[in-house]
């Protein structure tokens, strides 16, 4: 497996939180040119700041709204609220905060594994992802638009199946799946394969609201944020390896679309499931 990448080593460092006081903690903000605070990155830091508080049992499931845009210039705060310690199960309830305003809240909850019933629909059939070409390749019809982007460091590999949603020239039916993983090898922790997921699954789940519409993020008309994100994690995986990314909008209306996403590793176990509502608004008038 390849060495981790310097995008990849800046993501575990923002994820290694500054404990401050009992059950608060303090997430550092990469060097980066941002009007808000990725989505992903927010709720990444909440879990790992909810799983330094649990002593045994992994996430399963995590629940979180996205209240204000965060500010990209100074850190985030995390206090944690330990709602529940039971045998198998443990809850957690996460707030966010910046200049003394809550701008996220998540709820947690992990488990310890016990065996019970199995089953899982199938994987979908999908190239595999050394055959497909890398998401610079993809883009790199936009390099005069997208400019230095273009060239940004990524932590995580994406390798779109088909077209890149940014090059539609028509309407697409609202599903698309591409192949991600972290940029290099991760630490064996289960908690950070799981924050490493979950920063990722908020990079490409929107997209598939914005597939049957011909607008970009860069759409002067267009004004997209996530306003909630659900995830539910049923078997160990490593972020490191190979997942295809199945994605899905069922519907769209009165401003806002919902996405869901199914998170599958190369031997075709389906891994985590997850449900994402977004603000899709068009700006009218002049």
């Amino acid at each position: 497996m390849a060495a981790m990448s310097d995008a990849l080593d800046l993501l575990v460092r923002l994820l290694d939180l500054e404990p401050i006081e009992v059950n608060i903690f303090r997430g550092v903000q990469p060097d980066e040119a941002r009007q808000r605070v990725f989505g992903g990155q927010v709720a990444a830091q909440a879990l790992m700041a909810a799983g330094r508080t649990v002593e045994h049992g992994r996430v399963h499931s995590l629940h979180s709204y996205f209240l204000r845009p965060g500010d990209p210039s100074v850190p985030i705060l995390y206090e944690v609220d330990r709602i529940r310690d039971g045998r198998s199960f443990t809850t957690r309830r996460v707030v966010a905060i910046q200049h003394g305003r809550a701008i996220f809240n998540l709820s947690t909850s992990f488990h310890d594994t016990e065996p019970g019933f199995e089953h899982q629909v199938p994987m979908p059939d999908a190239p595999d992802p050394e055959t497909l070409p890398t998401l610079a390749a993809q883009l790199a019809p936009l390099r005069d638009k997208l400019g230095e982007l273009l060239d940004r460091p990524r932590p995580i590999d994406q390798r779109h199946i088909g077209p890149h949603p940014w090059l539609r020239r028509e309407p697409k039916e609202p599903y698309q799946r591409l192949w991600i993983r972290a940029d290099g090898a991760l630490p064996d922790d289960p908690l950070l394969h799981a924050c490493v997921a979950t920063y990722a699954s908020d990079m490409s789940l929107f997209e598939a609201i914005l597939q049957p519409h011909l607008v970009r993020w860069d759409d002067p008309r267009f004004m997209g944020a996530s306003l909630d994100h659900c995830m539910w994690f049923h078997r160990s995986f490593r972020a490191d390896e190979w997942l295809l990314f199945d994605t899905e909008s069922p519907v769209a209306a009165g401003a806002r679309g919902l996405a869901r996403g199914f998170l599958f590793d190369r031997s075709g176990r389906l891994v985590v499931s997850m449900v994402q509502e977004g603000l899709a608004r068009l700006r009218t008038g002049g």
